[in-house]
């Protein structure tokens, strides 16, 4: 079985046990599953993806006390205490409506824009790695970022609950709305969704990723083409076209 199908396997079961019942079944936050595959898991891509609809607020309130959103994001760098979340919250929606995965690599942050990929370098042992943030916290004590399980095991922390981190930012949203998106496909399986993702980055330019949407009780994962320049729209819908794909459908 391949590390892609093991994590599928994981993921899956995790997830439809934490999804059957209400939210946040449990009253405190526990330790997942450990999994080898999470040491061959490879690092997100960064890219440039639009601004998610859910989760940008430009000031939020959390406890009674106001946080603000930082939009102007190029240079930032950051140093502090880093935690993680873990089993109470998976399967659950983050902040930018997205679905929760301990065994992914994401991350939670109160000010930067959402999806944001940045590097986090723990002090301690000098590890790295690339993380996805498509949630809001930590709301507790000085922590700037709360990673998840599969994160803060492969930077080594997750024994210890905290780490000191370096937070750098490499890839934040796309604000411009002149430049368009492009959605291809839309699947119900995440294999399908990356292996399509995967053709696309050796035909085109431009950047592809691929959007996690809940619809009712089934989790779509949508791949999408962008930021295109519109001078570049229809040579990249000729090139769908031509690879029997149709044109895509162009995100407003």
């Amino acid at each position: 079985m391949t590390v892609s199908k093991q994590l599928i396997c994981v993921c899956l079961c995790a997830m439809l046990a934490a999804c059957s019942t209400s939210r946040y079944q449990q009253q405190v936050d526990s330790t997942p599953v450990y999994s080898e595959v999470i040491s061959r898991l490879p690092e997100p891509k960064p890219i440039r993806e639009p601004l998610s609809k859910r989760g940008n607020s430009p000031e939020y309130q959390v406890w009674g006390k106001t946080y603000k959103v930082n939009f102007d994001t190029a240079s930032y760098r950051e140093t502090g205490v880093a935690s993680w979340y873990g089993q109470k919250f998976h399967g659950h929606e983050t902040s930018n409506g997205e679905i929760f995965n301990v065994y992914e690599f994401t991350a939670a942050h109160k000010h930067l824009p959402l999806p944001s990929y940045v590097r986090v370098t723990n002090q301690s042992n000098g590890s790295s790695l690339v993380v996805r943030v498509n949630d809001r916290g930590p709301f507790h004590g000085n922590r700037v970022i709360d990673l998840s399980y599969a994160a803060a095991v492969r930077l080594g922390f997750a024994d210890n609950g905290t780490a000191p981190v370096l937070v750098e930012m490499l890839a934040s949203p796309y604000l411009d709305a002149d430049y368009k998106f492009i959605q291809v496909a839309a699947f119900s399986a995440l294999d399908n969704a990356q292996r399509l993702r995967e053709e696309l980055e050796t035909w085109l330019e431009e950047a592809v990723y691929i959007n996690q949407e809940v619809h009712g009780d089934e989790i779509l994962h949508k791949v999408r083409i962008g930021p295109v320049k519109p001078d570049r729209l229809s040579e990249v819908q000729t090139i769908l076209l031509s690879k029997n794909l149709k044109g895509g459908l162009v995100l407003p």
